[in-house]
Formats: C-alpha cells, sequence, structure tokens
C-alpha cells in the first residue's frame, strides 16, 4: 500500500470521528491543505459509508413493513441474518460473551450489552471495532484506549474485565457494564445543589488524578464521558472512554500511534488552548484540567465558558483563535447576562433563588473555575488533586489557593499586548525588581506554607484528641454497665469540657456521672458533669420539649453552688439561644426558672415574655380546687412570679404567689421557694415583719430537707430538681436581708 493510500484511509477514519457536520468540514479543509482530490476522495468515502447505513436501516424497515406488523428493534435485529455495523449477530459469542443487544457506538467501535456465563455470570459492556473500520490507524487507537482502561483501578473508572479478538480478528474488550446518565444530566433532574454537585465533581478529579498517576491523559473529558448513578442511596460517577487518552510516562501498545499535524482530538467547546494549538506536542496532564475547568464551569452555570455550536460555525481558524486568545467571563458574570427565563430555570435545577446562585459563585468559585482555564498552563492547577483540594477548602470555609491575579501578573499581561513600547523603557527597571520580587514571592510563599502547615498540625490534635474522648465516653460506659461508676468519673475527669460532642452515648454517661456525684455530696463535680451534659444533650437540634430543658433544672444550681457563675451564665445563654422558642409550656417554665436564678441583663430579659404568654396560657386549664397534677400549675405560676420579681414588678410578683398558692397538693420545694421569693418581695416592699416569717419558714425547710439524705424524691417529698434550686433563694434573701439594715430584718441563722 503507497504512502498516498496510507494517508486518506487515516484522514477518512479520522473524519468518522467528528460527528459534528460543520467541524467534520472544517477539519477536511485543513487536513487536505488544498489537495482538490484528496478532498473529494475522502468525501465520497463519507458518502458511501453513510449510504450504507441506510441500506441496512432500510432493509430493517422493509422487513417490518412486510409482515405487516411493527416490530420491536431487538426483534428485527434478530431477524436481519444478525447483521450490524460491526458484523457481528446479536445471540452470538464473541469470546465467552454473547451479546445480547447494542448500547451505542464511537467513530470506529461498537458498544454491545453482553453476558458472561462462566465461570461467573454477569452482565458487562463489550467494546468491538466496526466492521470497515480495522485501518492500522483506528485499530492502533483502539488498543489505546483498551490499554488504558486496563491499567486504571479506580471505583470511579469503568474497569476492564477481559479483551481479546473477534473471529474476523478485530480486537475487542470487556468492561464494567455502567449504568446512569451524563454527569450534568443528573444535576439538574436531582436539583442538586452548589454543594452536592461539587462533591460529585471532587470525585471525578480523584479519578482523573489516578490515571494521570498511572500515566494516562484522557483528552476528552466533557459530561457525556461521565455517567452517574445511584448504588446503595450513593451517588456514583464513572468516567469512561479513554479512546482518544495519550500516554504521559510510557507507550500503551507495540504498535505506535500518534495525532497527526493539523488533527483535531477531542470536542471543541472542552479542548484545552494547547490542543487547539493541533500539533500535539504541547499537551500533557494540565490539558485535562482545563477540561475540568469547563465541566465545573457548566456544573455552575449549565452553560459552557465558549458555546459548541459557536464554535463549529465560526470556523477552523476562527474557533482556533478563541480557544487560544479569548479570556472566558467568569461564572456569576455569564449568569449575569442571561435573560430572566434563562437564569430562573439555571437555578431552579440548582435548588436556588438567582441572585442567590449568582452571589454563591462570587469569589472563591469564579477564582477556582478562572485559574483552570488560564490560558498559561503553567497558571493553572498542577494536578487535579490540588483542584479537588481546593475545592474541599471552599466547601470547608477555609482559604482557597486560587487567588486573584497578582498585580505584577496584570503588568505582564500589559506587556505582552504592548511589546515594542514596554520592553525598551521597562528593560533596566525589570532587571532591578526581578530579584526582589522572586524574592519577597518566595518569602510569602514559605510563610504561608509555614502557617497552613500549623493550622494543619492544630486540626490534626483537635481531631485527635477529640477521638480520644469519644473513646473514653465509650469506655465509661462499658465501666457502668459493670457498675464502676467511681472508675468511669475518674476516667471522664481530666478531659475538658470543649472535647466532648453531642452524642446519645455521652448524653447518657454523663447524666449518671452528674446524678451520682451530687448523691455523693460532690457539688463541685456534679456541676462539672451536669455542664458537659448540658452540651451534649444537643444531638437534636430542632428539640422544643421539657426533656431538652430537664437537665437545666439540675446544672444551672449546681453551677452557681460551686461558684462557676461564668459557667452558668454559659449554659442558661445557650439554652435560651436554641429553646426560646419553644411552644411546650414545661420546657418554657424550667427556661424561665433555670434561666432567672440569678439576675439577668436585658439581652436576656427581651428572650422571656414569648416563654411567659406559653406558661401563663397554660396554667388556664387547671382548676385550683382539683387536684392531681396541680402541683404542676403551681410551679408555673412560681416561675411567673419569679420573672415579675427580677422586672422589678414586686406587685405582679405577689399576685402570681397567691396564685401558685391556690393550686392544692403542692411540691414541698415549691411551697419552700414561695416563702423565699415572698421574703425578697416582702423586703423590698418594705414588709419587715412578713419578708422576716417568710424567710424563716423558708429556712426551716430547706435545712429540713438538706439533712435527710440525699435521693431524687417524688412529688410529695419534692423532687430533688425542685430543692436543689432552694439553697440559690435562701442565700439570696439572707443577702438583700444584709443590705436593707434599714428594714430591721435580721438574718436567720
Amino acid at each position: 500500500m503507497d504512502v498516498e493510500t496510507t494517508r486518506e484511509e487515516s484522514l477518512f477514519a479520522d473524519a468518522l470521528l467528528i460527528a459534528d457536520r460543520v467541524a467534520r468540514e472544517a477539519f477536511l479543509d485543513h487536513a487536505c491543505d488544498g489537495d482538490a482530490g484528496l478532498r473529494a476522495r475522502i468525501a465520497k468515502l463519507l458518502a458511501a459509508h453513510a449510504a450504507s447505513d441506510n441500506f441496512f436501516g432500510e432493509c430493517i424497515a422493509n422487513f417490518g413493513a412486510g409482515t405487516g406488523n411493527v416490530q420491536d428493534p431487538a426483534d428485527l435485529m434478530d431477524h436481519v441474518d444478525g447483521s450490524e455495523s460491526t458484523g457481528e449477530k446479536i445471540g452470538s459469542l464473541v469470546g465467552r460473551y454473547r451479546l445480547l443487544r447494542p448500547l451505542g457506538e464511537g467513530g470506529c467501535g461498537e458498544v454491545y450489552l453482553a453476558e458472561q456465563e462462566e465461570p461467573v455470570r454477569r452482565r458487562v459492556a463489550l467494546k468491538v471495532i466496526k466492521l470497515g473500520m480495522a485501518t492500522k490507524n483506528v485499530i492502533a487507537r483502539f488498543e489505546v484506549e483498551r490499554q488504558a482502561l486496563a491499567l486504571m483501578d479506580h471505583p470511579n473508572i469503568a474497569k476492564v474485565l477481559d479483551a481479546g479478538a473477534t473471529e474476523q480478528g478485530r480486537p475487542y474488550f470487556v468492561m464494567e457494564l455502567v449504568g446512569g446518565v451524563k454527569i450534568t444530566t443528573f444535576c439538574d433532574e436531582h436539583q442538586l445543589d452548589a454543594r452536592q454537585r461539587l462533591d460529585l465533581f471532587i470525585q471525578v478529579c480523584q479519578a482523573i488524578q489516578h490515571a494521570h498517576q498511572k500515566g494516562v491523559i484522557h483528552r476528552d473529558i466533557k459530561p457525556s464521558n461521565i455517567l452517574v448513578s445511584v448504588q446503595d442511596g450513593v451517588s456514583m460517577p464513572k468516567v469512561i472512554d479513554f479512546g482518544i487518552a495519550k500516554a504521559t510516562a510510557s507507550r500503551l501498545t507495540d504498535e505506535t500511534t500518534f495525532t497527526a499535524a493539523g488533527q483535531f482530538v477531542g470536542t471543541p467547546a472542552y479542548m484545552s488552548p494547547e490542543q487547539a494549538e493541533l500539533s500535539g506536542l504541547d499537551v500533557d496532564t494540565r490539558s485535562d484540567i482545563y477540561s475540568l475547568g469547563v465541566l465545573l464551569y457548566e456544573l455552575l452555570t449549565g452553560r459552557t465558558p465558549f458555546d459548541q455550536k459557536e464554535l463549529v460555525s465560526s470556523g477552523l481558524d476562527e474557533m482556533r483563535r478563541k480557544l487560544r486568545e479569548v479570556d472566558p467571563q467568569r461564572p456569576s458574570t455569564l449568569l449575569t447576562s442571561l435573560d430572566n427565563a434563562a437564569l430562573t430555570a439555571t437555578a431552579r435545577s440548582r435548588h436556588i433563588d438567582p441572585p442567590k446562585l449568582i452571589r454563591s459563585l462570587k469569589g472563591d468559585l469564579d477564582w477556582i473555575v478562572m485559574k483552570t482555564l488560564e490560558k498559561d498552563r503553567r497558571r493553572r492547577y498542577e494536578t487535579a488533586n490540588a483542584l479537588s483540594l481546593d475545592i474541599q477548602r471552599y466547601l470547608n470555609n477555609e482559604p482557597v489557593n486560587a487567588r486573584p491575579p497578582s498585580k505584577i501578573y496584570r503588568l505582564q499581561k500589559l506587556v505582552m499586548r504592548n511589546k515594542a513600547v514596554y520592553i525598551s523603557v521597562t528593560l533596566v527597571a525589570i532587571t532591578l525588581i526581578t530579584g526582589l520580587v522572586v524574592s519577597t514571592h518566595l518569602f510569602f510563599q514559605e510563610r504561608e506554607a509555614r502557617f497552613e502547615a500549623e493550622r494543619a498540625r492544630a486540626n490534626e490534635k483537635q481531631l485527635r484528641q477529640e477521638a480520644e474522648a469519644r473513646e473514653k465516653v465509650t469506655q465509661a460506659t462499658v465501666l457502668l454497665s459493670h457498675g464502676e461508676v467511681a472508675e468511669a468519673d475518674a476516667l471522664l475527669d481530666p478531659i475538658p469540657i470543649a472535647l466532648f460532642s453531642p452524642s446519645t452515648e455521652a448524653t447518657s454517661v454523663f447524666r449518671t456521672l452528674g446524678d451520682w456525684n451530687m448523691l455523693q455530696g460532690k457539688w463541685k463535680e456534679a456541676a462539672n458533669r451536669y455542664a458537659v451534659l448540658v452540651q451534649v444533650n444537643q444531638v437534636d437540634k430542632e428539640d422544643r420539649t421539657d426533656a431538652a430543658t430537664a437537665d437545666l433544672l439540675m446544672a444551672a444550681p449546681l453551677l452557681i453552688e460551686a461558684g462557676d457563675l461564668k459557667g452558668y451564665d454559659r449554659i442558661r445563654r445557650m439554652a435560651l439561644a436554641r429553646l426560646a422558642t419553644t411552644s411546650n409550656p414545661a420546657a418554657a417554665e424550667q427556661l424561665i426558672k433555670t434561666s432567672l436564678l440569678m439576675p439577668a441583663d436585658e439581652s436576656l430579659m427581651k428572650l422571656m415574655p414569648p416563654l411567659a404568654q406559653v406558661t401563663a396560657a397554660s396554667i388556664e386549664f387547671f382548676d385550683p380546687k382539683v387536684n392531681g397534677d396541680s402541683y404542676i400549675a403551681a410551679w408555673r405560676a412560681f416561675a411567673l412570679a419569679l420573672l415579675e420579681y427580677r422586672r422589678g414588678h414586686f406587685l405582679e410578683a405577689q399576685d402570681w404567689l397567691r396564685k401558685c398558692s391556690s393550686f392544692p397538693d403542692q411540691s414541698p420545694s415549691c411551697v419552700a421557694s414561695v416563702h423565699l421569693l415572698r421574703s425578697m418581695i416582702g423586703m423590698q416592699l418594705g414588709q419587715v415583719e412578713l419578708a422576716g416569717a417568710e424567710l424563716k419558714q423558708g429556712q426551716e425547710m430547706v435545712d429540713a430537707r438538706f439533712r435527710q439524705k440525699l435521693d431524687f424524691g417524688d412529688n410529695k417529698t419534692g423532687k430533688l430538681q425542685g430543692w436543689i434550686m432552694t439553697p440559690i433563694f435562701l442565700s439570696e434573701a439572707k443577702k438583700l436581708c444584709e443590705t436593707l439594715p434599714a428594714s430591721g430584718v435580721k438574718s436567720p441563722r
């Protein structure tokens, strides 16, 4: 075969790889380079190829019409003598794989759904060179794809399972059956937001990084080559079609294959500037970084930086110029240029409002995308892994490495556009400042690296300590299950409160240890355990029940008794910030009592009215003449009396205390609290004798209760949650007596 025939076959095979008619014409105009005869012969071959496809299509259609029945396409294939574009029959065996039906075809190969029957039974995808396409160049390209995929071992890359040749000698290979749809379609159909799309994109970057580490460049990254399916409820992207991959570290096959000068390899809209050069000599892994950037651009905006149709219709030379020289718009800028209908549709598919979509792209995401789309590949991310790490930093609200172009860089661009003017003027100045610029840049780079390392070490230490704290909680759970309470308490005592994370297990452990320490009379230790308990009992942040505030009834007074007023103020503010909107009357009552055990500032008092309304409304349903749960109403009336006292409304507070006392079957701890609060009100109003009598009765009840053995009690004796607050009220009443010497009231001893 002469050289001219070989060139003609090669150009014909390459032209078939270009599906778009206009792009194919542009390719042939450039590749034939004015050779009209060669151009005409290739056009004739392409027409004959198209006619052969039409011939088989008409045969299938006529077969159905002749029978008078409209048949399933798969049935027609079985009857037309099994003839397909590859010459393989449906139902026949290729190696040990039975062909079931075609899945699709590319420029030189066709993919079948096939079934392997031994040694395991499974369905696979089998790709084989098309009949009539077995030129030396096409076979070499097909072998490249087979060897490229065989190198891969990554969950996000389609695995090669087997390879061989048909009886006619056409190469084939077998890979896992990849379901799903292209990544952009999947994201839009499921209305994934930016974070979910970026999570998928990170997996794609990791797959491409794996390919690069194996020495393979994909060179045709685009949505249709990344399929996404849902496996066990998790979205799983798969990178496919390494058919035009280029080896970077070693050759992939024994057959030498190369990209001829002037030949397009890839898809124009996703093609890097160096691919548009058509030389093939300056393409490395950073070309895939550019294509990943185009894909990221499309995932975020729904459009590519350069429209595919406009690129192709502009002609080959103009298309190459745009890709090499024209900077695309930032993603956020592109969105602002859309009309309202297009912008609304784009935002809806991302489950966000249009203004929020634009704001979410401005800043870090704009810079990350534009860094991948740099014309100068040296300014892109060095690796796919570096790109995925920067996106992860964005998702973690950390500083990203994609910085805005520096002033030095903008100056360089200006100089490049005006070389003749600036070279002669600035040559001496550039020589003088280059050393300073380089050393300064290296200094900041080194300092940034040092700071980054220090932050990483601090984060690693924090995570390690939190993990150790969780492990100690689990060990304490085991000790408690064996009744070894003291050992569990000693195990957790040295660990700082900030290291404990909210969890059901930690909540149970610290409630047990808090109760145990309190019953042992270890007030400070009990206060510490309950403070941790309030922090870790936040697993459900939407919880509005009284269970969310019950622990505060123990934690708040214990912290005050232990002298930790800052700790007390911290947990009451934390509880109010989380639960101040509760509609549960029991929770509202407990929040009022625990938040106002000590005087509160204006910011806390502003949160009280909604809680007071819920509590007051619940009392209307209780009849003072009926026993039963009336002790609950009494406590709620007391909480409202305490609130009015903290507001300085002493007469209103007295009214609520009378309401409280009107309910029968009151808890003794509630009665004692009423005496002490009434004493404080009396002293504020100058009712000296009343204040002294109430203080005496309250103190006698408190002293009598705490002379007994501590237990949790019941509604008759008064639960410990109620009694534990009374020393706080007693202490405040006695101090108030001492600060009002004119009243003549003496503090009981």
